[in-house]
């Protein structure tokens, strides 16, 4: 009952935010952002906390106005993705500005295989549904939802954009069809700051020891796809992206060796985009590993 009562609500709220006139849905969003931070509950503190790595020098005060600013920005993302169906894909495409797609278009032609990693900053789903348009159709990678109802509701939209959207669990692990996808010269997007298995690469991060999913980078060293670092923000009403250079793959060293060095190569990128857009990083859970319960 708790499972029905879950999906019961959300779809409603989802119904009723897509029949809001697009201002009316903008301000409700923004006054629950302000609520949230007001209220400083735990997820406002892990944001603050995310964010003072990011600007160590930042006073009390500052810090408090940029969460602000990141609340909003978060709750901007969940807006749009309860909008984005009722884009048309003109709309969609015409409100990114992408530095460096050619980047994309050019390891596609070559037939390769390109993996793109991402942190949680803007709004990537947006970024995928203008991708997927503009290029090709992807390949991701979901955290599985509950209730099953509520994770195939996120499913659906995607589906029908031409998006393949494998479960991180409950299915096949899905790593190796992405190994198959990259060979087959597909195209890849992966979100790539936050490790939720627990077994990822350690990394440094604005000084200090996290993990983030090594996934990106062994797909690129045992297929030779070219392993593409993007970061996100807002400009206005436009969606930035930037397709970063391709990570090199080492020519010497082990496997994991190769894995472990391109993943901090993609771990120094997204710190260079967030340090940049700090505002629009939507990390309010715990990342770096002093952080975390019961890790060193």
């Amino acid at each position: 009952m708790k499972d029905e009562a879950v999906d019961l609500a959300y779809a409603t709220g989802w119904a009723a935010v897509r029949r809001m006139p697009a201002p009316l849905a903008r301000a409700t969003f923004r006054g629950i952002a302000d609520q949230t931070w007001l209220r400083h509950g735990p997820s406002v503190q892990q944001l603050e906390a995310n964010l003072r790595r990011v600007l160590p020098n930042a006073s009390a005060v500052e810090l408090r106005r940029l969460s602000l600013s990141g609340m909003r920005s978060y709750l901007r993302y969940w807006c749009e993705v309860f909008r984005l169906p009722d884009l048309s894909h003109e709309q969609i495409v015409r409100s990114v500005r992408c530095d460096g797609e050619d980047k994309i278009a050019d390891g596609l032609r070559r037939g390769n295989g390109v993996v793109i990693s991402l942190p949680h900053m803007a709004n990537w789903d947006h970024g995928g549904a203008w991708v997927t348009l503009a290029h090709a159709p992807l390949t991701t990678v979901a955290e599985r939802l509950k209730p099953e109802s509520l994770y195939e509701r996120f499913l659906e939209y995607r589906r029908d954009l031409g998006m393949e959207v494998l479960p991180l669990t409950g299915g096949p692990p899905p790593f190796r069809t992405l190994l198959e996808r990259a060979r087959q010269g597909r195209l890849i997007c992966l979100v790539g700051d936050r490790d939720l298995t627990e077994s990822g690469i350690g990394v440094d991060f604005f000084g200090e020891r996290t993990q983030m999913p090594p996934g990106p980078a062994a797909i690129a060293v045992a297929t030779g796809a070219d392993l593409l670092p993007a970061t996100l923000w807002y400009d206005g009403p436009t969606l930035r992206i930037r397709i970063h250079d391709a990570v090199p793959i080492p020519e010497s060293g082990s496997r994991p060796e190769k894995v472990a060095l391109m993943t901090q190569t993609c771990a120094d990128v997204f710190a260079s985009g967030i340090a940049q857009h700090p505002q629009d990083w939507h990390m309010l859970q715990p990342l770096w590993l002093r952080d975390q319960r019961g890790r060193p």
